[in-house]
């Protein structure tokens, strides 16, 4: 009984003697991770202070120029700030009706030109990258570099002989030369889009199509276009985005005033002879972007995932 008792006695006092160490370990182990929280909690805390203070200094013009489309003319530069002591509204109502027509025949305008450019986009953009992504034929792969470089083309270097042309065969002062370049898949921006997409489609939905009779129009229309709807909806959005704010291409072939699209009338607001009215410039510059931002707002989600599914990472 003593042995039994002493062996006991040892088994115990050998158990006890590793549990104070154990306990070091874990308060040295919980206050790690409590420091370990609280450098995290600090850092996010950094972060998104600095994150508020940049996004305040972008958004700083923006609500300037909303604050000044409140106020009168003779107060805009003299109070840079953002309190608003007068609301004045008057600007929006002068600035709808400062230029020869209606703002609204501005808008409309813009909206034939961006709705011809985004189809002719969705159109001959989608059927090149499924030639690129799926047929096999001599050259691909150097067409499609060669497709890769004028990316890298600026858009002033072409403009003198594209207006030749289209002057030669009267299509100046008119939406035009705006939307049939368009028709002709000339934007390889959103070709490597949609052949980044297409690609990321498993080939057997095609050889299943194959086998059912099907050729490469019906795999096109039935099988792959259906499934590119996200790349379409982002095609669809940059498409709208850069086309309403186009400002230089408008400039070159829209001279007559009744052809005038949105930012090429914000222009005719500034008159270096005459006075120039900027609280109507500023509140006909918040209602031009006012479709910008509900379509931004509303395609986010397309927009987000038409990206993050094509390979662009």
């Amino acid at each position: 009984m003593t042995n039994l008792q002493t062996v006991s006695k040892d088994a115990s006092v050998s158990n006890a003697v590793p549990e104070a160490p154990r306990k070091k370990r874990r308060v040295r182990e919980s206050r790690g991770t409590l420091a370990f929280s609280r450098k995290a909690r600090s850092r996010a805390f950094i972060k998104h202070v600095l994150l508020i203070i940049s996004g305040s200094v972008m958004i700083y013009p923006l609500l300037w120029m909303v604050v000044s489309s409140l106020r009168p003319d003779d107060l805009i530069f003299k109070d840079p700030g953002l309190w608003l002591n007068t609301l004045d509204l008057s600007n929006y109502t002068n600035g709808w009706n400062a230029l020869t027509h209606p703002f609204g025949h501005y808008m409309i305008n813009s909206a034939i030109v961006v709705i011809g450019c985004i189809l002719g986009n969705l159109i001959s953009c989608s059927m090149a990258a499924y030639a690129f992504a799926r047929l096999k034929f001599t050259a691909s792969t150097l067409l499609f570099g060669v497709m890769l470089l004028t990316i890298m083309l600026p858009f002033h270097v072409v403009i003198v002989p594209q207006y030749v042309l289209f002057s030669q065969i009267g299509w100046v002062n008119t939406f035009w030369p705006l939307i049939v370049p368009k028709l002709l898949a000339t934007d390889a921006f959103f070709v490597f889009l949609m052949v980044q997409f297409i690609r990321g489609i498993p080939k057997d939905l095609d050889e299943a199509a194959r086998i059912d009779g099907a050729g490469h129009p019906r795999i096109f229309l039935r099988v792959i276009l259906p499934l590119m709807v996200p790349a379409l909806a982002t095609t669809t959005i940059f498409t709208f985005i850069w086309t309403w704010n186009d400002f230089f291409g408008a400039l070159i072939y829209l001279t007559d005033p009744d052809m005038f699209t949105v930012p090429v009338a914000l222009r005719a607001f500034v008159d270096s002879q005459a006075g120039t009215s900027w609280g109507s410039l500023f509140a006909m510059s918040i209602v031009s972007l006012l479709p910008v931002f509900l379509i931004f707002l509303f395609g986010q989600r397309y927009l987000i995932k038409g990206i993050a599914t094509t390979g662009i990472k």
